[in-house]
């Protein structure tokens, strides 16, 4: 039985982000199978087959429509879903709309004239900037990184803007970390089988050193455990 993986994003070699995606792509085990997916490509819009998605940076999406579509896909249908930087961004949105109730929440960079703006630019632009991470006691992000602080490696210039925090908090999102300069750095819901996601890059590195990070290790974990529950 093999786990299938969706790597959705829009894959550029010029970026090191990317090509960090394709060395943690290379260190998948034997019973997972993992790929990118273009947002505008025919298999982006099938997702019943994925076991987990993982939600790329690199935004905007050449198809926003189709991110926002395979977040609600892993809400509605349980699948574990894992968004990093841009997917974290849009995961924000994502849930202050279907969560909170706000259908205008937006993001500023493809919608800066919105009222609803709930992803806005950094003070600080973190572009192939690591800020250090302080997870918060109890999250699953927590319990798999780590009780103490982290470096986290992040190439974004946008975040949660503070306003919408409490509001996504009590619509039961929440927040499992932060970091200096980015705010908020990790969001997750307790009832979903595995929904994390952060704004700082845990693939970074795994070029370099051949293993794959703990975040992205229990997301695969995740995913294999959904494809067992599936029986295909």
């Amino acid at each position: 039985m093999v786990a299938r993986v969706i790597a959705l994003g829009d894959r550029n070699p010029e970026f090191v982000t990317h090509r960090e995606i394709d060395a943690t792509l290379a260190l998948l085990a034997d019973e997972i199978e993992g790929s990118w997916v273009a947002t505008d490509s025919a298999e982006a819009g099938d997702l019943a087959l994925a076991d987990g998605i993982w939600l790329l940076p690199g935004s905007p999406y050449r198809n926003d429509q189709v991110a926002y579509d395979a977040i609600e896909h892993c809400l509605r249908t349980r699948t574990p879903f894992l968004g990093t930087c841009a997917g974290f961004q849009y995961a924000c949105v994502a849930l202050a709309r279907t969560f909170a109730g706000l259908l205008g929440a937006s993001h500023a960079e493809t919608d800066p004239g919105a009222k609803e703006l709930v992803i806005v630019p950094l003070e600080c632009s973190l572009y192939g900037e690591r800020r250090t991470v302080r997870p918060v006691a109890g999250t699953s992000l927590a319990a798999i990184c780590g009780q103490g602080p982290f470096e986290g490696f992040h190439w974004c210039g946008y975040g949660l803007a503070s306003e919408f925090v409490d509001v996504l908090v009590r619509s039961g999102v929440v927040v499992s970390a932060s970091a200096d300069d980015a705010g908020v750095e990790g969001i997750e819901l307790t009832d979903h089988p595995f929904f994390i996601c952060t704004a700082f890059q845990p693939q970074v590195g795994s070029g370099a050193t051949g293993r794959l990070h703990p975040l992205l290790e229990a997301f695969l974990a995740a995913a294999v455990r959904h494809s067992e529950c599936r029986g295909i």
